[in-house]
């Protein structure tokens, strides 16, 4: 799911930067609040690609965020923005306790103090979840990991989401490829957000590539591609929100098919979409569950 900070902006701006068009990530939202109107779910988890730790998997196991953000990265036009929503500190330690008897790395972090980062408040205010009353759960990119380590991160998060009683929608709230045009950059097309203007040929072809893949629910031939193909473009993160994401729904097993629901564009050269996951489904084969709805999407990074 795009969380870029262009999308923050107001309408006028972004359709001076798309020629007189707004970007469709905006709309994109729209059919997501549709969406996840539709699953009910009692929380929503976002496996954020800014929030990046060492050592361990942080999952926020806060009762309530309330603040006003701002982006140390953009901070021009990324302020003043107020935040006022409640987490789920049950579901948080739960998945610790997963994780200690699976001899897994994840803990549950409670601290009044503890920063925000925009792949999670810009994804709190253009789904509305705040007016929802939506309940938000966070996970960090924890940034020494191997790609297969997220996999099992994401399985750990799974078994703690298939023990407990809530319906969760899962949001990956980052880019695909996540090569960023320089700092001199000229777009080659007057449309900002238009696909032509991701940096690099090759990495449009490779985003393409894996959304193909992900229409088609074949997620074990983006794993098998992942070394020599999206890792080295590589994806925000390094994958790490897609690959927790997949690992909660199976992994190389899961056949979730995903189907866009918005168009692919261009954020300062890293790649954007919304894709949707219905895994009901999937997830009966996998839990024997049918209270689990998933939902993830891919989009650009700052």
């Amino acid at each position: 799911m795009s969380h870029h900070p262009g999308l923050m902006q107001c309408e006028e701006f972004r359709r001076l930067q798309g020629a007189g068009e707004d970007s469709d990530l905006i709309a994109g939202y729209a059919r997501l609040r549709e969406r996840i109107a539709a699953v009910q779910p009692d929380v929503v988890m976002i496996f954020d690609s800014h929030w990046f730790t060492t050592g361990y998997h942080l999952v926020d196991a806060g009762q309530h965020y309330q603040g006003m953000y701002l982006s140390d990265e953009m901070p021009w036009y990324l302020h003043g923005v107020p935040y006022d929503y409640h987490g789920k500190p049950e579901l948080a330690f739960a998945i610790e306790a997963v994780s200690r008897e699976r001899g897994g790395y994840h803990r549950a972090i409670d601290h009044p103090d503890l920063g925000r980062q925009y792949p999670t408040i810009n994804l709190v205010k253009q789904l509305k979840l705040e007016l929802s009353n939506t309940p938000v759960l966070t996970v960090s990119s924890c940034q020494n990991c191997e790609w297969p380590q997220f996999l099992d991160s994401g399985k750990i998060i799974g078994e703690a989401i298939a023990r407990s009683d809530h319906r969760v929608v899962l949001l990956a709230s980052g880019a695909l490829s996540h090569k960023f045009n320089g700092i001199d950059w000229r777009p080659n097309h007057p449309r900002i957000f238009h696909e032509s203007n991701v940096s690099r040929p090759e990495n449009v072809e490779s985003d393409k590539n894996a959304i193909r893949l992900m229409g088609e629910g074949r997620h074990d031939l983006i794993l098998e591609r992942w070394d020599e193909d999206y890792r080295r473009k590589p994806w925000e993160a390094f994958g790490a929100h897609y690959l927790q994401m997949l690992g909660a729904l199976g992994g190389a097993e899961c056949r979730a098919k995903g189907q866009p629901l918005s168009d692919y564009e261009n954020a300062r050269g890293t790649g954007n979409i919304h894709v949707w996951f219905d895994t009901q489904p999937h997830l009966r084969a996998i839990h024997n569950s049918g209270t689990e709805f998933a939902m993830a999407s891919q989009g650009a990074g700052s």
